[in-house]
């Protein structure tokens, strides 16, 4: 069992900066990160394997990188020029699989979000 505690989350106004971070119990293969704003579907945002290979969502392409620590378990989300619609709760997932459209499915492990809010 891999338990995630993600970090980070917070209050910002329009073209500021956040970033996430979520502590892992145990090394797998693929961590990303997922977002849900409120009435709407859980979309993926980035995810990274152990090698650092990694995908971005075209909406956060060029304001967005995903990282990762493999020595402090730990993945990041460096969130640049964030904008209202990036307002959701952000979490963090981890599993066996990686692929460059990653989807929900990939991923067994979850953490309980972080709430992250950009204002205009």
């Amino acid at each position: 069992q891999v338990r995630l505690v993600e970090s980070g989350g917070g209050s910002v106004q329009t073209g500021g900066s956040l970033r996430l971070s979520c502590e892992a119990t145990h090394t797998t293969v693929s961590m990303a990160w997922f977002r849900q704003a409120p009435e709407k579907e859980r979309e993926g945002v980035a995810s990274v394997d152990f090698s650092n290979a990694t995908a971005h969502a075209d909406s956060v392409k060029g304001r967005f990188i995903v990282s990762r620590d493999n020595a402090k378990r730990t993945l990041y989300l460096q969130m640049n020029n964030l904008q209202p619609e990036d307002t959701a709760m952000y979490y963090c997932a981890a599993g066996s699989i990686w692929r460059e459209r990653f989807e929900e499915r990939d991923y067994a492990y979850w953490g309980r979000g972080t709430q992250v809010t950009v204002s205009s």
